[in-house]
């Protein structure tokens, strides 16, 4: 599976940017998937996940701010990311993995993407 993210820029704080991925080489219709963050001098955190029955997790820094969706005929997964804050700064990774129980330590990803929010 290679997953290839985009949308990533500069923001204000306040603002707002929808990343996106795109997956080749398998289906993710029964996929969990997800995105990762990781901010300069921090470890790798999740940020929002998703699994094939519509469930999803979120990190608490960003509930009810950050979207996570798909579109499985594209094989598309979104991050919609609302009110940002100069915290939410980071590489911010794709990620597919296959049972939800292991959703933290997923089996792809993604480039990453930068997204950097100016205070």
């Amino acid at each position: 599976v290679q997953l290839q993210a985009s949308g990533g820029g500069l923001v204000q704080a306040g603002g707002s940017l929808r990343l996106s991925c795109v997956a080749s080489g398998s289906s993710i219709n029964y996929a969990v998937m997800g995105w990762f963050r990781q901010a300069p001098g921090k470890q790798r955190e999740l940020v929002a996940v998703e699994g094939s029955g519509g469930i999803t997790n979120y990190a608490d820094s960003v509930k009810g701010r950050f979207t996570i969706s798909r579109d499985t005929n594209q094989k598309m997964v979104y991050l919609q990311m609302n009110t940002l804050k100069p915290e939410d700064t980071a590489v911010y990774y794709c990620t597919y993995g296959s049972t939800w129980s292991n959703r933290r330590n997923p089996h792809y990803w993604g480039q990453g993407t930068q997204v950097t929010v100016s205070s």
